[in-house]
């Protein structure tokens, strides 16, 4: 790889906090509003493409910068899994700048998003490109306070400074849950850069701790339950292009670094880690989903939704340890290579759903689905490309996000190879609740996309909204081409990942570039094959026939007639299907057992003409039972402590000087 890659890298940060300085001095200015995105989008393109080439063309780079810690400065590697993170940061903040340059002619407080906006896009570049555990601490720290600053733009309407204030909250706890893996990786001499820690795979007793830190810190960060409660709070809360960010991309880069830790710097894996992973991984995909689909707010049902998949994604990771440690090394990079692609679709059609919110968010001024309706009719390209997004997502062939659940189907198959009896027992409860995770997706996505788009407009604003401008729906585009293209033309983006597999587990799928008729064979033609081309194929060469056939035939025997109302005639829209009426049946499945879910209804006596109540309640036992406590113990703890700022002076230096005596006899245990 050559030299330049990685220092284009680096410049092209420099070039994106430089504009975040300019944005700082300027924002308020009718220039800064114009240029910022597009300039963003530029540099993010060149991000994009010089991380690609990079992985492309395989290899790694160093490059110490003489910042940072004194005499030491700052490592930064591009390697082919940070190029791969780093291609997802690039083409995902050109997308989103893109989109921002329509919609942020809509943004209320412009002065409040663009000074952080290229910093953020800055510093989840940084994660990504860190070769120590200060360089990447500090990113990670600068990533949270640039984001918890977007998410801050709108201070002023309820709910967001709670929103900030929770994302604060959880951001500190996962960095100090990473500052206290990476000092257990660092060892007992402090050997804090990514080579040294790599050097001492062997002498670390204490590896499993730090495996558990390293899932606490970056689960935090991406959503895992139960430290999932910041998403459905700080994603409605951010502007839409902010939202596809934190959810596409910012999420992608807490796998990234758990990636990293757990598959590169931590050495040989145990089975049992395996098993914290698949079981947080299955609870996360289906639990996320599950309060999905009770969301009556669309970017609040989409920040579920994210949970679901990064479920997935951890689920992956723990097939791929499982198989790791017991040297299946084909399996692993089986396993492995289905995270890393619905890494990648995740990014691409969640990205694609915010930005459709956003979209619907401009046109209506709404977010409640019960608002909507009808929009097919007013946002026909928004509601066209939403469609492709919810189908990819729904894991719908042949778009992108049925290859990559493929795959990892197909990695669960060939789990009872494993030794272990719990992991013959746990794979495929994890694939069972992986199956139904995909169907409560579909479940979910027809109720959104149905009250969102189909029927009459349940509200004057759903009646009025017009489509948006240009920018957005090519933004969209590029993005719903995305999905299109890897779903059916998986293979060369499963070659490109091949460099990454043969460095984490020692082994890489056979290539699939070869492959008849560009079928996807992971492990063999007979075991299991995909061809996505044919299937795409067939799908399209059927519809057209089957909508010519209905144009011929059965148009000239259709007739309109008004929809059967049961003897009821009431023409007024609220009369549709609610998306809580769509929800209700598994609502009564799941919600008495999930959510503590109770349903009341109040009928009028015979003969009177008062209205009937229907009352639903539903509990989030996991803010009540565990962050509610939680606080309520940390309030009383500061209140006993409070006393604390009145010492003198004599008790101020003896608690100093116990604490260092303590310091130093834990050191010297250590030791």
């Amino acid at each position: 790889m050559n030299l330049s890659v990685l220092s284009a890298a680096i410049w092209s940060i420099v070039a994106l906090l430089a504009l975040s300085a300019c944005g700082a001095v300027a924002a308020r200015t009718r220039l800064a509003q114009v240029l910022i995105y597009p300039l963003c989008a530029a540099i993010c393109a060149a991000i994009g493409a010089l991380a690609l080439w990079g992985l492309l063309r395989g290899g790694s780079e160093s490059l110490v910068l003489p910042l940072g810690v004194p005499w030491i400065g700052s490592h930064f590697r591009l390697d082919a899994l940070a190029a791969l993170f780093l291609a997802i940061v690039g083409f995902g903040g050109c997308a989103a700048s893109v989109y921002a340059i329509g919609y942020g002619r809509h943004e209320a407080a412009p002065a409040r998003v663009l000074p952080f906006y290229p910093a953020f896009l800055a510093g989840m570049s940084l994660v990504v490109l860190a070769g120590d555990a200060f360089t990447f601490l500090v990113s990670w720290e600068f990533m949270s306070v640039m984001s918890w600053a977007l998410v801050m733009a709108h201070h002023k309407e309820p709910g967001n400074t709670l929103a900030g204030y929770v994302y604060l909250v959880m951001a500190s706890f996962g960095t100090l849950a990473l500052l206290l893996a990476f000092g257990l990786l660092a060892g007992p001499e402090g050997h804090y850069d990514f080579a040294s820690m790599r050097d001492l795979v062997g002498a670390r007793p204490l590896a499993g701790v730090a495996l558990m830190l390293a899932l606490v810190g970056t689960g935090s960060k991406a959503g895992l339950v139960p430290l999932h409660v910041w998403l459905p709070l700080a994603h409605p809360a951010a502007p839409s292009h902010v939202s596809a960010l934190m959810s596409g991309i910012m999420t992608k880069v807490a796998i990234y670094g758990f990636i990293r830790i757990a598959f590169d710097l931590l050495g040989p894996p145990q089975w049992w880690w395996s098993v914290a992973l698949l079981s947080a991984g299955a609870v996360t995909a289906v639990v996320g989903l599950l309060y999905a689909l009770l969301q009556d707010d669309l970017k609040r049902l989409l920040a579920y939704s994210t949970v679901e998949n990064i479920g997935i994604i951890f689920l992956g990771l723990g097939l791929a340890l499982a198989f790791k440690a017991n040297g299946m090394g084909e399996a692993a990079a089986l396993a492995l290579v289905a995270s890393l692609l619905h890494a990648i679709n995740h990014a691409t059609f969640k990205s694609l759903l915010f930005f459709g919110a956003g979209s619907v968010l401009s046109a209506t001024g709404e977010r409640d689905l019960a608002a909507m309706g009808g929009l097919i009719h007013r946002l026909p390209f928004t509601a066209a490309l939403m469609l492709v997004g919810a189908a990819a997502i729904s894991a719908l062939p042949p778009l992108n996000g049925f290859v990559s659940e493929w795959l990892l189907f197909q990695a669960i198959l060939i789990s009872p190879s494993l030794p272990q009896w719990l992991l013959k027992f746990l794979t495929p409860a994890a694939g069972a609740m992986l199956a139904l995770a995909a169907a409560l997706a579909a479940a979910c996505f027809v109720r959104a996309y149905g009250m969102a788009f189909l029927g009459r407009p349940r509200s004057p604003a759903a009646e009025t909204a017009r489509e948006v401008d240009g920018f957005q729906i090519g933004a969209m585009s590029m993005l719903a081409l995305g999905c299109l293209l890897i779903g059916i033309l998986p293979g060369p983006v499963l070659d490109a990942l091949a460099p990454i597999a043969r460095v984490l587990v020692g082994q890489a799928l056979p290539a699939q570039s070869g492959q008849p008729w560009l079928m996807l064979a992971p492990l063999a033609d007979h075991r299991s094959s995909y061809d996505g081309l044919m299937v795409f194929a067939f799908i399209a060469v059927s519809a057209a026939a089957s909508a010519l056939l209905v144009r011929a035939v059965a148009a000239k025997a259709m007739r309109r007639a008004p929809a059967w109302d049961c003897g009821f005639p009431d023409p007024r829209p609220a009369t549709q299907y609610s998306p809580s009426s769509f929800a209700q049946p598994l609502r009564r499945v799941f919600g008495a057992l999930v959510f503590g879910a109770r349903e009341r209804v109040e009928m009028p006596a015979p003969g009177t003409t008062g209205p009937a109540r229907f009352t639903l309640r539903i509990h989030d036992f996991v803010w009540e039972g565990l962050y509610l406590p939680i606080a309520a113990g940390v309030g009383r703890i500061a209140e006993r402590l409070n006393h604390l700022q009145f010492l003198t002076i004599r008790q101020y230096l003896s608690l100093v000087f116990g604490a260092l005596v303590l310091l130093l006899t834990l050191l010297t245990v250590w030791r």
